[in-house]
């Protein structure tokens, strides 16, 4: 997985969005969104980007493959700026240390571009073993877990947080 790397998001990316737009890949975010709001998420991605509130990449192999996508942005924990952190890798590259080597290089990007943020956050739901997992081995920690609504439904996800500052 050395051989992974992140790649800024662009315009040729919306299939890959598509490609991750199905009720597999989204039970745990309450299930897939219309194509209109797939349309509006990529253009959001290149939008955020551009304005420098949001990087988001796509994660590709050695061969410059889409693996799946990572990203994070500015966002609001506890009364203070961090970035917040979210993924997807396709099932065709699932349980091979992808997401786990992403989270690796997303952390050396926010630490370049993190302003005044001292934490990136991460909120998996409780269910998503997978994400849970890759949160544990990016060594951020579970502070709780809390209920909320997303895509119009009740969603419980864990909260996990690591200190920027605390890293070596």
């Amino acid at each position: 997985m050395d051989s992974l790397r992140l790649r800024p998001w662009s315009e040729d990316d919306l299939g890959l969005l598509q490609a991750a737009n199905t009720a597999a890949m989204t039970a745990h975010l309450n299930g897939p969104e219309t194509e209109q709001q797939v349309i509006d998420r990529h253009a959001k991605y290149l939008r955020l980007w551009r304005e420098g509130t949001a990087r988001t990449f796509v994660i590709v192999d050695e061969q410059g493959r889409p693996l799946g996508s990572i990203a994070h942005w500015g966002a609001e924990w506890r009364d203070q700026p961090v970035r917040e952190a979210g993924w997807f890798v396709l099932p065709e590259a699932q349980g091979r240390g992808v997401s786990s080597r992403a989270i690796e290089l997303l952390i050396e990007d926010v630490r370049e571009h993190r302003g005044d943020a001292r934490y990136l956050t991460a909120y998996p739901s409780v269910d998503n073993a997978a994400s849970n997992g890759v949160c544990t081995h990016g060594g951020f920690e579970l502070m709780g877990t809390k209920t909320d609504e997303f895509r119009g439904a009740e969603l419980t996800f864990n909260e996990w947080v690591l200190d920027l500052e605390r890293l070596p």
